[in-house]
């Protein structure tokens, strides 16, 4: 997809994949009973190195050895997939059941060890097209495209683990939930020629469902090289995908956040990305681009981007991007603590609907909104973007009612506090 318009070739930088694996503790975790879980469904047991495909699968001393058998086997409400630690096969691994909601199918690992992993280049890793699946613990890496395809409904994917993908997460289906989750150096790119202004990949995730929810998960490393653009990638790429919510996550040294856009007769409509947190030390970046009806794949309407908390201090980075026909129906944004070494943030037409904000930054092309300022937020570094005292964010804040959040349930900051009285701008509340 095309880019904002501050754009030029940046290097490469290496993520410090096995400390986020570390903190993330996906590298090695404790072991899980073999009761944990369980609920009142069959559980079944898959081991790479020891199992076998004839043995019955229904204990770790009866384990299967490959993914084939749980491809095949008939998964019922409340049944339990166990995947050993240290274990690695090439995929797909395709969950197409019906769990419930009293009794979902959930796929999880045990034993000692690293999380299992799911490989391959030939197809997508981990395929889930049912309904009320919980898949955890898992690690999908160098695969065809994706690393998960969400597709179905009411599916989770949990504390997760995928890298090396075009897509972290391919998200199609509608109702479903990333949470507690690492995605890194998904660093791929699926289009990637000279001319046509059409490379594209590099994804943590991309949305191209509807009314799902994208929580608590670290995002890093989501960038390559571009013919077109020199560099692309996002932390979050929404393309035809409506009424998503993408909050509380972090992002650290992504190509851009977040970018929007839908084709022609489709729609992007409604997405809500709300404390999130923000950083980079690579030379270019982006909190946020869309796009109005002037774009070819415009217009995007009505985006919210309300306490997020951004530090990009490269020169060449833009907060945020409304182009191509920009107004309050395309994008509203409240409450935000934007930092960046270039441009804060660019409109064009009507200009987007903007408050209660503090920015930073060498220059800005959009017209500050109710209680906005330029001042220097006063982070306490440059990775901990919590507010030190006397920070001109303090207070800075509009009251919202929780609709902007996401509801009731969402109406709370990236450390859980909830938010009372006049809020702080920005991602965490003192």
């Amino acid at each position: 997809m095309e880019r904002t318009p501050m754009e030029s070739t940046r290097p490469r930088w290496t993520v410090p994949v096995l400390a986020v694996l570390a903190a993330s503790g996906l590298l090695a975790a404790a072991p899980m009973s073999a009761e944990a879980g369980a609920g009142a469904g069959g559980v079944y047991y898959v081991d790479s190195k020891g199992g076998d495909d004839s043995a019955s699968g229904t204990s770790p001393a009866k384990a299967w050895r490959s993914l084939d058998n749980v491809n095949a086997v008939k998964l019922r409400p409340g049944d339990v997939v166990r995947l050993k630690r240290g274990s690695a096969w090439r995929g797909p691994l395709t969950l197409d059941a019906k769990g419930t909601a009293a009794k979902p199918i959930s796929v999880e690992p045990y034993g000692k060890g690293s999380a299992p992993k799911i490989s391959g280049t030939d197809d997508e890793c981990v395929v889930i097209e049912g309904a009320y699946l919980r898949v955890s613990g898992l690690r999908a890496s160098n695969c065809r495209w994706a690393g998960f395809q969400l597709g179905g409904t009411r599916n989770e994917l949990d504390g997760v683990l995928a890298d090396r993908n075009v897509s972290g997460v391919h998200v199609v289906g509608a109702h479903n939930v990333v949470r507690n989750s690492v995605l890194t150096r998904n660093d791929r790119m699926s289009v990637n020629d000279s001319g046509g202004d059409n490379d594209s990949g590099a994804f943590g995730v991309l949305l191209n469902g509807d009314d799902n929810l994208i929580t608590g998960n670290v995002i890093t490393g989501s960038y390559a090289a571009s013919h077109d653009y020199g560099t692309d990638g996002a932390a979050v790429e929404v393309f035809n995908g409506d009424r998503n919510r993408v909050t509380r996550n972090i992002a650290r040294d992504n190509e851009t956040f977040v970018e929007l856009g839908a084709e022609k007769g489709k729609t992007a409509t409604g997405n809500l990305f709300a404390y999130n947190v923000v950083t980079s030390s690579r030379k270019r970046g982006s909190f946020l681009v869309t796009r109005g009806p002037g774009h070819v794949v415009g217009p995007v309407l009505g985006t919210v981007a309300v306490q997020n908390s951004v530090y990009l201090p490269a020169r060449d980075t833009i907060g945020w991007s409304c182009h191509d026909g920009c107004s309050p129906g395309i994008l509203r944004m409240r409450n935000n603590v934007v930092v960046v070494g270039g441009q804060m943030g660019f409109e064009d037409g009507k200009g987007a609907d903007e408050g209660g904000s503090v920015y930073m930054g060498r220059s800005r092309r959009f017209k500050l909104g109710s209680k906005s300022v330029v001042a220097d937020p006063r982070f306490r570094s440059r990775d901990d973007l919590r507010l030190r005292p006397g920070s001109p964010a303090l207070d800075r804040g509009l009251k919202l009612d929780p609709e902007w959040y996401g509801g009731t349930a969402m109406a709370h900051d990236l450390a859980g506090n909830p938010l009372s009285g006049t809020p702080d701008a920005g991602a965490y509340q003192n």
